[in-house]
Formats: structure tokens, sequence, C-alpha cells
């Protein structure tokens, strides 16, 4: 019996929704177990993470790939909202300017209420959006638009988050829907099953 080509549709999406999914787990295979390590040694460095995702040391850009991915493979935040860089030896603060990571890249599969978004870092983490990686959008002081975030690794209060840079939250408006909640319409995306409100449609549509 020859496959319908709506099956093909569906086996073809099934796989691509699969393939986001081993990414986002691969990426996590690679995570040193930060959360068990309680070293004595504690203290401060003059190290930065700015808002734009780059790592700064004394001062100067650290520009090694291999290194910031070393160094935010160990990041760990505390109850208190502060982040370290931990080891089994030691574990020192640093400063972050906004979040630590920032997304830099976008895939989807399937459509509508079915679809599967998976986020890529600039340090390579890979997350799917959905009940366990929600997206958020925060109003933006300056410019009074959405400032989008979604939640990469970690727990609670020691959630590491990554700021949607502009071309991906572009790539996410493209794929935005009308959806209401609670009575209330609102523009958003699907993802895992999951609704993710951007704006009330009122202000969208002014």
């Amino acid at each position: 019996m020859t496959q319908t080509n709506d099956a093909k549709d569906d086996e073809s999406v099934e796989k691509a929704v699969m393939g986001l999914k081993e990414a986002e787990l691969a990426a996590r295979a690679g995570l040193p177990p930060v959360e068990k390590w309680h070293p004595e040694r504690k203290h401060t460095i003059d190290m930065r993470i700015a808002r734009d995702g780059s790592w700064h040391y004394q001062g100067s850009e650290i520009t090694r790939r291999k290194l910031v991915k070393l160094f935010a493979s160990i990041l760990r935040r505390e109850d208190d909202g502060s982040y370290h860089l931990v080891t089994p030896a030691e574990q020192a603060q640093i400063h972050v300017e906004d979040v630590p990571f920032v997304v830099v890249a976008l895939e989807a599969a399937g459509d509508g209420e079915a679809r599967t978004l998976a986020f890529t870092t600039s340090v390579g983490d890979v997350a799917v959006a959905g009940p366990d990686h929600a997206i958020r959008f925060e109003i933006d002081d300056k410019t009074g638009e959405p400032a989008p975030y979604m939640h990469i690794r970690g727990e609670g209060r020691r959630a590491l988050d990554a700021r949607i840079n502009r071309a991906v939250y572009y790539e996410l408006v493209e794929l935005g829907a009308e959806h209401t909640v609670d009575g209330e319409a609102w523009f958003g995306v699907w993802s895992g099953g999951v609704f993710f409100r951007m704006q009330r449609m009122s202000e969208v549509t002014g």
C-alpha cells in the first residue's frame, strides 16, 4: 500500500521534532555536575558577561570560543541571584549585566499548536521551548517593545536564562498567532504544547 502524502508529512514533522529534542539532550550531556560541587574556597574575580553575551576578564574580551564555552559549562546561579564559576576546588563569583546567555539561532518543526521550537545559544546550549524551557517577554523600558528571554538550564532561583537576539525575535514574530487565554486575546507562539504570550492583541493592533 502506498503511503499517503499526509502520512509522509506527519512522519517528516515527527522526525524533525525528535531531531530537535535529541540536539537538546546532546547539548546537556556535556555539562559538568556543578550543582553537586560545594567547594570550601570561595572568592570573586574580575570577570563580566556583557549584555550582548560576550565574556570579559579584567577589562578585556575573551575571544577564544573554547574558553568561553568552558566557562559557560561551569556557570551556576545561587539562590541570591549571584553567578559563580564552580569547580570541585573553588567557586568564583562573576558579574552578569543582564542574563548569561544569548539565543542566536532558531529551528522550527510542525505548525500551529503542534509546533516545536529549538533555540541555540552563542555557547552551544540547545533548548526546546515547552514546559521545561519557558519563553517570557518583558517590556523594554527604552523601546517599549517586548524583550524576549528563555530559560536554558537550572531550576527555580538558580535558573540560567538567555536573551533572544533581535534576529531570532523577528523570526518568532513571523511564527506568531492569536490565541485566547482566560478570555483575553493574545499574540504569541506555540512550542511543545505551550502557548507563550508576547503581547495582548489590543496592543498589537493599537
